[in-house]
């Protein structure tokens, strides 16, 4: 298929970012809509043009007639877990609602496929069986996983309705270079930050949770594949391996040289015990597999908070690191 316009939701943030890059290497002209709410100007690929507006806002509607986007690659959204458990009213508003007019906004300019970033790390809850694949039971246990799910049903309605083709990609624990430490979500963000600055490091429970951890390179990848494939399916993406918090914490203790022990504290409410996925399904249909192991993508995260996060500059990085 030949390069086309792809606008980018969320395309300053930590993944969105990232997809930007994919997709202009892979020759696209790109498009960004970020509120610049989590994301930074920083992030953005400088080949990209930026309309700083909420995906909530009327005014969307006027980046979609400028543009007329081919591919929309849907990632603006609120992604904190606990603050949708404070903040259920709110995470509904722009998960569901700033979704619903993306879709609709996609619909009335004739996107020919919208490509949303879901979760398969909250939307199946406390697994039956393991590791969960598509097929799995939705079962969510908080707020967040049943705001993301939601949308997974209108885009399903949406093609048969309308026509809208549409691929999900049901993302698991994604960590890497420009993940804000200080943010809203990322363990591995916040761990290394603190690890590197010498401060305490807090587990949440017993650290034995398990968890599905996925480089964003490997993540964003998956994006320029499915403007080719996967047609109105959904894809978990994953290592399809748990590792412990515990585990996390001694891999980053180990590249930090970090001197101190974690403390425990207690464990979250709505937060899944034991959850890995099951990614054949993408490798099948998506030509998509994990490229970057866990502790190679760990070593380069922690190789770009030295060089970038803990020097405070995010406004002008002479690389651009995945």
């Amino acid at each position: 298929m030949a390069p086309q316009d792809v606008l980018v939701t969320g395309g300053c943030g930590f993944i969105g970012s990232h997809v930007v890059d994919q997709y202009i290497a892979g020759g696209y002209q790109v498009a960004v809509v970020d509120n610049l709410t989590s994301g930074r100007r920083g992030n953005l690929n400088p080949a990209a043009r930026l309309y700083e507006i909420d995906i909530r806002s009327p005014d969307l509607e006027e980046v979609f007639r400028a543009e007329k986007p081919q591919i929309v690659s849907h990632h603006a959204g609120q992604v904190d877990v606990r603050r949708s458990l404070k903040e259920p009213i709110l995470d509904a508003e722009i998960n569901i609602l700033g979704s619903l007019r993306v879709i609709e906004l996609s619909k009335k300019y004739n996107v020919a496929r919208l490509i949303y970033a879901s979760t398969g790390g909250a939307v199946y809850g406390e697994p039956e069986y393991l590791p969960c694949d598509e097929d799995h039971p939705i079962q969510p246990i908080c707020q967040y996983g049943a705001s993301k799910h939601a949308v997974e049903h209108y885009l399903h309605m949406y093609e048969l309705l309308y026509g809208l083709d549409y691929t999900v990609l049901r993302y698991p624990n994604v960590f890497g270079p420009r993940q804000d430490p200080n943010g809203e979500a990322g363990v591995i963000a916040i761990f290394t930050g603190q690890m590197l600055q010498g401060q305490p490091v807090v587990i949440n429970g017993d650290g034995e949770q398990g968890r599905d951890f996925l480089y964003v390179g490997d993540c964003a990848r998956a994006n320029l594949l499915a403007v080719e494939a996967g047609e109105n399916g959904i894809f978990n993406l994953a290592s399809g391996s748990p590792t412990t918090i515990n585990q996390l914490a001694g891999y980053l203790k180990r590249i930090t040289g970090y001197d101190l022990d974690p403390v425990h504290g207690p464990p979250i409410l709505g937060e899944t015990r034991m959850i890995y996925l099951d990614a054949d399904k993408a490798g099948r249909l998506l030509g998509w597999e994990q490229q970057v192991p866990l502790e190679q993508g760990l070593a380069q995260t922690v190789a770009y908070f030295e060089a970038y996060e803990l020097a405070g500059d995010h406004a002008d990085r002479p690389e651009r690191p995945m």
